[in-house]
Order: C-alpha cells, then sequence, then structure tokens
C-alpha cells in the first residue's frame, strides 16, 4: 500500500500521541508473519512529508463499499522508502501496533533488536535498563490474550515453569480508586491464564532499584530461570539475592 500509493492510514482512534499531536517526522514498518523470511522484522523506513485527518475513502478511492469507508483516519505521506542496512528484529514472534521512539534510538541504536527501540515512561526506561545491563530477556509492551481480552504487559519475562509479568505504577495513575480496581482485575486475569504478577511503585524503582531487581531475581528462579530467546533454550538462573547487581550465570 506505502510502496504503490506512498500514503500509510492509521486508524483516528487507535493513533498514537506522537501522531495525533503532529510530531511524527519518520515512520518505520514492522512485517508481521505473512512476510515470510522478512517475517517479524523492522526493515524500511521513510521520512513523512505530510500527514492529515481524513476518511479511509480517501486513501483507498477503489473500495467506496468497505464499512470502514467513511471512518476517520491519519493519512500519513511517506517519502521513499529506504531499507536499513542492519533491520531491528524481535526475538520472539510477537504482534506490534505502534513503537514510539526517538531518531537517537532508530539511527544510532544500542543494538539490532526490537526491544530498543520503545521510548517508554521515564519508570519502563529505566527498569529496561536494568534488564539490558543485567542480560534479562525481557520483551517490552508484549501482547497476550487472557478470556478473550487483550492486555499489554510493561514487560513479560519468559520462564522454564511460569512467565512473569513486570509492571510499572506511575503513583498518579495508579493509585485513582478505578484504575486500582482495574489493575486487581487484571492481574487476576493473568493469574488465571498462568502469569506471575509484579508491580513497583515509582518510589521503588528510582530508590529501592536493587530491591526490585533482586525482587525479580528470586521471582525468576523460582519458575525454574529465564528461557533465551527463541526457543528451545535450556532455562538460565539469575545469581541469588547475596549479590543483586551481580551478573547472570549459566
Amino acid at each position: 500500500m506505502v510502496q504503490q500509493t506512498g500514503i500509510y492510514r492509521i486508524p483516528a482512534r487507535r493513533a498514537p500521541e506522537i501522531v495525533r499531536d503532529g510530531r511524527l517526522t519518520h515512520i518505520a514498518f514492522y512485517l508481521p508473519s505473512v512476510f515470510g523470511d522478512d517475517a517479524f522484522q523492522v526493515k524500511w523506513y521513510g521520512k513523512v512529508s505530510n500527514w492529515k485527518l481524513g476518511t479511509r475513502i480517501e486513501a483507498v478511492p477503489d473500495e467506496p463499499h468497505s464499512p470502514k469507508a467513511h471512518h476517520q483516519y491519519y493519512l500519513i505521506t511517506v517519502e521513499q522508502l529506504i531499507p536499513l542496512e542492519e533491520p531491528f528484529v524481535s526475538l520472539r514472534p510477537r504482534r506490534l501496533l505502534f513503537i514510539p521512539t526517538t531518531e537517537e534510538k532508530f539511527f544510532r541504536p544500542v543494538a539490532r533488536e526490537i526491544n530498543h527501540l520503545f521510548n517508554d515512561s521515564p519508570l519502563e526506561n529505566l527498569l529496561w535498563d536494568s534488564f539490558h545491563a543485567q542480560r534479562i530477556p525481557a520483551e517490552r509492551q508484549y501482547l497476550v490474550v487472557a478470556r478473550k481480552k487483550e492486555y499489554v504487559l510493561d514487560f513479560a519475562i519468559f520462564c522454564k515453569d511460569r512467565n512473569i509479568n513486570v509492571e510499572c505504577d506511575g503513583d498518579t495513575y495508579h493509585n485513582t480508586k478505578p484504575r486500582i480496581e482495574q489493575d486487581k482485575v487484571r492481574n487476576n486475569l493473568l493469574e488465571s491464564a498462568g502469569w506471575a504478577v509484579l508491580r513497583f511503585t515509582r518510589d521503588k524503582l528510582t530508590m529501592e532499584l536493587p530491591w526490585v531487581m533482586q525482587n525479580i531475581a528470586e521471582t525468576v528462579n523460582r519458575y525454574g530461570g529465564v528461557m533465551e530467546p527463541p526457543p528451545p533454550y535450556s532455562p538460565r538462573y539469575l545469581q541469588g539475592p547475596e549479590d543483586v547487581q551481580g551478573r547472570l550465570f549459566i
């Protein structure tokens, strides 16, 4: 579609903030499973030259009878698509919607891996840096389905016996009564689907990060050790609480 028309469309109701407020300068494309050998990687990108809010029929005039013909979309004009010399790969097959990132992370990456592109809240970035430093293979913004409901996990850690969801709770957002109730329902559904859930507050993450990492390491070891992507790999245990800043060992 983009190669043919130069226009990429995003449903208005699902567009990320970076699109809605006009800060989008470049757009890159994650290829799903239908792309065969090129699947599960970001291989192409282009510079955004223009965007507007319009209807689907403006972008796809040959499909006037589509039920979505008059739905609102952001119509993004993309200049020539450019192939990356080294694609960003997803070590585990996953569904992705949008990853807001920065030019620094995209053009001067730490590593050519999808998780390094995410530019989420400062708390999530802080925890990700710790995971990366200690070689814990976590997945960021990982989509799971529990009882027909979709949930995006801040971090997913895959273990031999049970997987772990790690959540970063910003105080203002997560301490409201409606949100507390929603989090309880979410936790229960994920637990019933086989996930262990760990939640950490802003204070714990910013002032007691070694304790947080110790807690995560102990939980990982309790569930048989981390499973490296891609499977099958042998589980790997994390270093114990006597050296919470230590590296992992095999």
